[in-house]
C-alpha cells in the first residue's frame, strides 16, 4: 500500500468527521467539503496551513512526536487512531521495518498452545491481524462451526464470512456493527504491515466482490480489539451475549488468543453448557462444519 495515499485518506477522513461547532470554530462561509479545513486543522495544531497541507498530503517522513500529538490533537484521535498516525508516520521513514518480525507463510499451530486452547473451559480462538480463524478448542470450534468447512483452501476468515457468506448476517444479530469492526481491524493491521501480501490480496478480494466492504474499507476507520461485549445468534443454541478477552502472545506476534464468557447464572451461560453438551455428540469433522 502507498504511504502517502494512506496517509492522506487517513488524515483527510478524520478531518471531514469533525464540524467546526465540535472544534468551536465559527461557521461563518460556505464550505465546498464537509468538516473542517486545512486552515483550521492547521491553527488548531499551532502550525502553518503550508506545514499541514504538505503533511496531509502524505510527507511524515521525520515528522517529530510533538507534531504528530498537535495533530492528534486536533483532530480528536481516539488512542486506536493515534498509534495508526504513528505508524503511518514509521512506515514513512522506514523505522516500521525495523519492528516488523516475519512469519513464516505457512504458520502451524504449536501443540502446546493446542493444549492450553483445549484446557480453557470456555470458547477459546487463536486469530491473526488478517483476521484468519487459525485455532480453536472444542467449544470455539462449536461456537464458529459455520465459519468451517467452506471453499477456501486457507484457514477460516472472518472477513470473508462476515462479507460473502450469507449465514453471517443470522450470526451476527447486528451485522453492520460486525462488519465495521472486522473492516476496522483489518485497516488496523494494514498500518502495521503494509506489506503484508496475504493481506493485499484478502482487501483487493473483499474490495471486488463486495460494496459494503470496499465502502467501509473507505472509510479508514481503525480500532484496538481487546475487550468488550459481543452478540451472537447459533444455529443450535440460540442467542448468546458473550464477553471477550483477547491477549496478544508474546512468542507469536500478531496473533491473539480470544477467551469469551457468559456472565455467571445467565441464559447465555445456559446456552454455553448447551453448546458444550451439542459439541461433545459431534464427531471432529461433523463439528468442523
Amino acid at each position: 500500500m502507498d504511504n502517502h495515499v494512506e496517509v492522506r485518506e487517513f488524515l483527510t477522513s478524520r478531518r471531514a468527521r469533525i464540524s467546526p461547532e465540535q472544534a468551536g470554530l465559527p461557521t461563518t462561509g460556505q464550505r465546498r467539503v464537509p468538516g473542517l479545513r486545512r486552515a483550521e486543522v492547521a491553527g488548531l495544531a499551532g502550525m502553518s496551513v503550508e506545514y499541514y497541507a504538505k503533511l496531509e498530503r502524505g510527507s511524515l517522513a521525520g515528522v517529530s512526536a510533538g507534531v504528530l500529538d498537535a495533530i492528534a490533537r486536533a483532530l480528536r484521535l481516539d488512542d486506536a487512531e493515534r498509534a495508526h498516525l504513528l505508524r503511518l508516520a514509521h512506515e514513512a521513514d522506514g523505522s516500521n521495518a525495523i519492528l516488523r518480525r516475519r512469519r513464516p507463510r505457512q504458520w502451524t499451530v504449536r501443540p502446546s498452545l493446542q493444549w492450553s486452547l483445549d484446557a480453557i473451559a470456555a470458547p477459546a480462538i487463536l486469530g491473526n491481524d488478517r483476521s484468519d480463524l487459525l485455532a480453536a478448542n472444542h467449544l470455539g470450534r462449536a461456537m464458529y462451526s459455520d465459519m468451517y468447512g467452506g471453499d477456501s483452501a486457507g484457514p477460516p476468515n472472518f472477513a470473508r464470512f462476515a462479507f460473502l457468506d450469507s449465514g453471517a448476517h443470522r450470526f451476527y444479530p447486528d451485522w453492520e456493527l460486525a462488519a465495521d469492526m472486522t473492516v476496522a481491524n483489518l485497516r488496523t493491521a494494514a498500518g502495521k504491515d503494509p506489506h503484508d501480501k496475504d493481506l493485499h490480496d484478502l482487501v483487493g478480494e473483499l474490495s471486488t466482490r463486495s460494496d459494503e466492504f470496499r465502502r467501509r474499507w473507505g472509510a479508514h476507520n481503525v480500532r484496538t480489539h481487546g475487550t468488550g461485549v459481543k452478540q451472537f445468534r447459533h444455529h443450535i443454541v440460540g442467542d448468546l451475549t458473550l464477553a471477550y478477552e483477547s491477549m496478544d502472545l508474546r512468542a507469536d506476534p500478531g496473533l491473539t488468543m480470544t477467551i469469551y464468557t457468559a456472565e455467571p447464572g445467565s441464559s447465555t451461560a445456559d446456552a454455553v453448557r448447551l453448546l458444550a453438551s451439542w459439541a461433545a455428540t459431534q464427531q471432529p469433522d461433523a463439528a468442523a462444519r
